[in-house]
């Protein structure tokens, strides 16, 4: 209890010089609290350890300096990746369908979604996904029946359900 008591009034001293110093050092307010967050919660995994040093705000400091720097190199491997594969195609707008179908999926189970999107729209076999999913065809079988009851239940027409899906 003591050791939590310590840490917690080590954290309110420290955290807003080491937001401040982080700030300066990445620009982002944000991006400095979630570095000073990430670097105390592991502190915190070794406070016991860390209250004997002379001074503790320095390793916390350094692990805060140390993930901008990683966060600063993913991110520049991000971008040059980024660069050499060229900008996205063109995604065109989605169709009023296919948030309808959207939205029925949302009201299935995971369990469901995941056989009707494999089944449907990835075009498998139940065989196939049966052995993606570990789990015995006539379990898929199975899903796909209850979900094609449950979806149904959203279209006017049987056949729109297919048909939509499918694109």
């Amino acid at each position: 209890m003591a050791d939590e008591q310590e840490f917690e009034a080590f954290y309110r001293a420290a955290f807003p010089r080491l937001v401040g110093q982080l700030g300066l050092v990445t620009g982002d307010l944000a991006e400095a609290e979630d570095l000073v967050q990430e670097a105390l919660a592991r502190a915190s995994a070794r406070w016991s350890r860390l209250r004997a040093y002379d001074v503790p705000e320095a390793w916390v400091r350094r692990v805060a300096l140390n993930l901008a720097a990683d966060r600063t190199r993913r991110l520049r491997r991000k971008m040059a990746a980024l660069a050499r594969i060229g900008p996205p195609p063109v995604v065109p707008p989605i169709s009023e369908d296919a948030l309808a179908v959207a939205a029925a999926l949302r009201t299935l189970s995971l369990a469901q979604r995941q056989v009707v999107v494999l089944h449907y729209l990835a075009d498998l076999p139940v065989d196939q996904i049966a052995r993606e999913l570990g789990i015995a065809s006539s379990t898929v079988r199975g899903r796909l029946f209850r979900a094609r009851r449950v979806l149904a239940t959203h279209f006017d027409e049987p056949s729109r359900e297919v048909r939509t899906i499918n694109g």
